[in-house]
């Protein structure tokens, strides 16, 4: 099947002549099959597929919002004649006076809740089907240093508008890292720059919110597409394609990425666009989910918010790190919630060797899995309601237990995977 690039070479136009010109400099045509015409995936790929070039989509929204952000932010914590910091004043600047200021706004701070819901949906998908099993380990360890990056990205990005939850939201967070023995103080001073959270805090927040982090970002998600595409993707039966070819080294079970699964991922943007589009014409707050009520408030130093919570997409591991309420040995309860808030992301690097599963995908999978994966997931969404609301006694017990039962599922995966009556996996792909 030839591509559209081997047909411009061949038909002698101009057209023809420039891609050839520039092929003899740079691989162009061969960087185009090799990543979409000729690139061949399953046949059977299914709804959760959709969330990987969804993702894709959501991190150009946001460096390109991004970059016309940049161009009119002020990163200052000073007051102006006003009495309202510089930076609060530049973001009520961008939505009141900047030509289409709002809307771009708007589509950067419901992107950041659309990427970690799109990235969410993605990893679960990994965990469903089996996606960091071997021959993809390291696409699933690229895929969580980019999910780690993404958090990275949405903390710096968040005490950037100088609202009330923006400055209170970083003063916990970087306070949190002063209960490291020996070095949590100086640790601390250094992150904010100062020995409080103020303009110097702003400014490498800012930095590394616009410069540092999107250039590994960029890096890592690359780093992700070409590991995929040099071991292949997986799909719903966890079969491996690669392993059954024709005459011609073309996998019986795979077509083409181009045109068959770009028409699709096209059909997916629309879908995704419809949803994205509702919610920032019509509710781009979000109920206070995407953008908190109090951050529509200045930052002011000397009053303190009834309730800190951080963004919903943080709220898990906030609950995490909120569960730990007992001193242990000799490190006191904030140690050990910040170790096992910090253990309940890094653990995901572990998956690929916890598993002990003789098949990959959930289709085949004993009722173990299924039941364990499933209650890891009400426990998450669990985590993530609480992590919103104020503690009291009883939210703190159920975040406890809820706790417990998230890093159950992991550490005690190489027992019950083991144990797991799994249905043997078929030879070729199905259509389930």
């Amino acid at each position: 099947m030839a591509s559209n690039a081997d047909k411009f070479k061949s038909d002698g136009s101009m057209l023809g002549g420039l891609l050839e010109w520039v092929d003899a400099r740079f691989p162009a045509t061969a960087l185009w099959n090799e990543h979409l015409a000729k690139y061949y995936a399953p046949k059977n790929f299914n709804f959760w597929y959709f969330f990987g070039s969804l993702a894709l989509l959501v991190l150009v929204n946001q460096i390109v919002t991004g970059i016309f952000l940049t161009m009119h932010f002020k990163p200052d914590a000073s007051l102006n004649a006003s009495g309202v910091p510089v930076a609060f004043a530049s973001v009520e600047y961008i939505m009141r006076d900047v030509p289409l200021g709002w809307i771009i706004r708007y589509m950067h701070s419901t992107g950041a809740s659309a990427f970690f819901i799109v990235v969410y949906l993605h990893m679960f998908r990994g965990m469903l089907y089996g996606s960091y099993r071997k021959p993809r380990e390291l696409i699933w360890i690229f895929g969580v240093l980019i999910f780690l990056c993404l958090m990275a990205e949405a903390f710096f990005g968040y005490l950037l508008p100088w609202g009330q939850m923006s400055y209170w939201g970083a003063q916990v967070i970087v306070n949190l890292f002063s209960a490291i023995p020996l070095i949590g103080p100086d640790l601390s001073v250094f992150i904010r720059g100062d020995f409080v959270v103020g303009d110097a805090t702003l400014n490498r927040f800012f930095s590394f919110h616009v410069i540092a982090v999107p250039f590994a970002l960029a890096g890592l998600v690359a780093a992700h597409i070409i590991a995929l595409h040099e071991v292949g993707s997986n799909n719903p039966d966890g079969v491996e394609i690669k392993k059954k070819k024709d005459a011609n080294g073309i996998p019986l079970d795979g077509i083409p990425f181009h045109p068959y699964y770009t028409v699709k991922d096209i059909v997916g943007v629309v879908v995704f666009l419809m949803f994205f589009a509702v919610i920032v014409f019509f509710m781009p707050e979000g109920g206070g989910y995407f953008l908190e009520f109090n951050n529509f408030f200045p930052a002011d130093p000397l009053k303190t918010p009834p309730h800190i919570a951080p963004v919903w997409y943080f709220t898990p591991y906030y609950s995490i790190l909120r569960a730990n309420t007992v001193n242990f040995f000799w490190l006191d309860a904030k140690l050990w919630g910040v170790i096992f808030m910090g253990l309940g992301v890094m653990v995901f690097f572990l998956l690929p060797w916890l598993d002990r599963s003789p098949v990959k995908s959930i289709r085949y999978r004993g009722p173990i899995y299924k039941s364990a994966l499933a209650i890891f997931v009400v426990c998450f969404f669990i985590l993530g309601y609480l992590g919103m609301l104020a503690p009291t006694p009883g939210r703190t017990l159920v975040s406890q237990i809820c706790t417990i039962i998230y890093f159950a599922f992991f550490f005690l995966m190489p027992i019950y995977t083991k144990l797991d009556k799994c249905q043997p996996e078929p030879d070729r792909v199905t259509f389930k």
